[in-house]
């Protein structure tokens, strides 16, 4: 799953890793974004496109229709989002990109639970497949975006079963564009995700457990963790 991650540098960082042909209408901004704690049920900068233009919204992370009766979801597995009743408009009509540098998992240690950081081998941003209610700059109440999940593989396992879907940034563009299929919506969530090998991971502090904490030092490798 994905219940916490980080959005912590300029979004001009981010939008460099997109291909340069799209047109936007985001507006330039030097400073670092700085979240360094990202919960479920705040707002999140989120990438979506309305006709052929490239949108950057601030949008509720979580999603819970009229009818849904329970609190809001905030992920959706890769394997029955395209076709399940709660989020197969979405898949159709609401694909979005959150962008990212990492995120947080937490495994179990005795009685005790263990939170770690995984992030990119590589160091660059990442880009975690979302779906929502479109348009965004019209969403309103707990009708937002969940993140899209797969399942982990090779050492990830041992963190947690589940992790964010994250895409190429080549492929970015195509999952966006409303006039992709929902079927080929499928083939780019399968073929242009990055695989688990791809990632590296540290113990970081329990600290990041509350949201009320902030700042770089919650990505740093902690000194003494749990087991």
């Amino acid at each position: 799953m994905c219940g916490r991650f980080t959005q912590y540098r300029t979004r001009e960082t981010y939008l460099d890793e997109l291909p340069g042909d799209i047109q936007r209408t985001i507006v330039y901004d030097p400073e670092p974004t700085g979240r360094y704690n990202i919960a479920p049920g705040s707002r999140v900068l989120l990438l979506n496109q309305r006709e052929d233009t490239l949108c950057l919204d601030p949008v509720y992370w979580g999603y819970g229709p009229e009818w849904w009766n329970k609190p809001p979801l905030i992920n959706a597995r890769v394997e029955t989002a395209a076709t399940g009743r709660m989020f197969k408009p979405l898949w159709q009509h609401g694909r979005a990109v959150v962008m990212a540098d990492g995120w947080y998992e937490w495994k179990r240690v005795g009685n005790k639970k263990q939170p770690y950081f995984i992030y990119p081998a590589s160091g660059k941003p990442i880009f975690f497949a979302a779906i929502g209610k479109a348009p965004y700059h019209q969403a309103s109440g707990k009708e937002g975006f969940v993140i899209v999940t797969a399942a982990s593989e090779k050492g990830l396992v041992d963190i947690h079963d589940r992790r964010p879907l994250v895409l190429r940034a080549d492929a970015i563009p195509d999952w966006l564009n409303p006039a992709t299929h929902p079927g080929q919506a499928q083939e780019i969530a399968h073929d242009a995700s990055l695989p688990a090998e791809a990632f590296s991971w540290h113990p970081v502090s329990v600290s990041v457990g509350s949201v009320k904490n902030q700042g770089a030092a919650l990505i740093d490798e902690a000194d003494r963790p749990l087991g």
